[in-house]
């Protein structure tokens, strides 16, 4: 139904944007580093819709490729866009298909809810296509900073981490314990930071 949404970001945290298109905004859930940019700023997202009996919503990236990435992973048996959502949040989009072409198990087994069988079936439904998705990202920078205020609070990078975890499946209280026992061993970290601590908590 969509291809993409051009406009203006309106709002932004660490899994999520607003964009304004001719007046409307639309809230898109986006995975952990994606590289839009600031508030008031124009931007392109590419976009995939998905329907459920009870929701619509909008996943956005900041890259075709990534984009075309995620729709690979909703076709494995097993992975919804909340997984690939969180698959494409665990690693960057260039990690991640590295991880499947060299049958690495154990780096998609850190993210949360990717279980080893859930592992196993990602490698076996895209394994012959992680050359093609390889050629398609060689251009990654593998810049893993995420846009944030520049100078956020504690309170509130751990607050955004909270609510990022929350928006890729966890429940609140499990989120805010895996951000306190991430933000333990990372005192200085970002939302990024902490995000990807906590998957592996």
């Amino acid at each position: 139904m969509f291809e993409y949404l051009q406009g203006t970001i309106s709002a932004r945290g660490a899994t999520h944007i607003t964009l304004e298109v001719n007046g409307v905004g639309y809230w898109i859930l986006t995975p952990l580093g994606s590289k839009f940019p600031e508030v008031g700023a124009q931007a392109l997202a590419w976009v995939h819709f998905a329907v459920r009996e009870d929701a619509q919503t909008l996943y956005g990236f900041d890259r075709r490729e990534h984009r075309d990435l995620f729709r690979e992973l909703l076709r494995v048996k097993g992975v919804g866009p909340s997984m690939g959502l969180a698959l494409l949040s665990g690693l960057p989009p260039a990690e991640l298909v590295a991880a499947i072409a060299s049958a690495d198990l154990a780096s998609m087994m850190r993210i949360k809810g990717v279980g080893k069988k859930t592992a196993e079936q990602i490698l076996l439904d895209l394994r012959e296509r992680a050359p093609a998705l390889a050629c398609s990202l060689d251009v990654e920078t593998g810049d893993k900073s995420v846009l944030t205020p520049a100078t956020p609070t504690r309170n509130g990078v751990r607050a955004e981490a909270i609510s990022a975890l929350v928006n890729m499946g966890f429940k609140p209280r499990q989120a805010e314990d895996n951000v306190a026992k991430a933000a333990t061993d990372h005192p200085g970290g970002n939302v990024e930071t902490l995000v990807r601590a906590a998957f592996r908590k």
